[in-house]
């Protein structure tokens, strides 16, 4: 059984709604998934432009998401702790949850990563996606992708 990651409002190698975008209201889009494996104790997401100039650009991180949920709704809040529990990290825009596709120029991918770990992680709210990597090592138990591309119309 493998871990799969979707989204209503865009599949895979499509383009992203303005809507989810710097160029409109900037929400996360709705993202769900299927059960994740046997010993899932935690879900994390982590989305990224690798086609941004310098480096590859964090756009989300998210984790400690509860093993029981199935989704992340649309316009999710920028709260570094969460009600569930979930906690968000940093972005590369240095503030805390969601941050909509905003390329210079050109088509960019952007990438939603969904990890099911065994474990529930210890660090604190404001992570980076560095600090979790490292966090998530030797605790991904599945994983799954979902692509979308954004250019803006100038």
């Amino acid at each position: 059984m493998s871990l799969t990651l979707t989204s209503r409002v865009f599949e895979q190698g499509k383009p992203i709604p303005a809507v989810y975008t710097c160029d409109d209201r900037d929400i996360s889009p709705p993202l769900a998934w299927t059960e994740p494996p046997e010993g899932t104790k935690s879900l994390t997401l982590i989305s990224d432009d690798p086609d941004a100039p310098m480096k590859t650009w964090v756009h989300w991180v998210i984790y400690n998401i509860p093993a029981t949920k199935r989704e992340l709704p649309e316009n999710m809040p920028t709260d570094e702790k969460l009600l569930d529990g979930s906690m968000q990290g940093m972005t590369d825009f240095g503030r805390v949850g969601y941050g909509g596709p905003c390329p210079p120029s050109g088509v960019h991918r952007y990438y939603f990563k969904l990890y099911a770990l065994d474990t529930t992680l210890t660090l604190p709210p404001k992570a980076t996606k560095t600090q979790l990597l490292k966090a998530m090592e030797g605790h991904i138990v599945g994983q799954a992708e979902l692509m979308g591309t954004y250019q803006r119309s100038r």
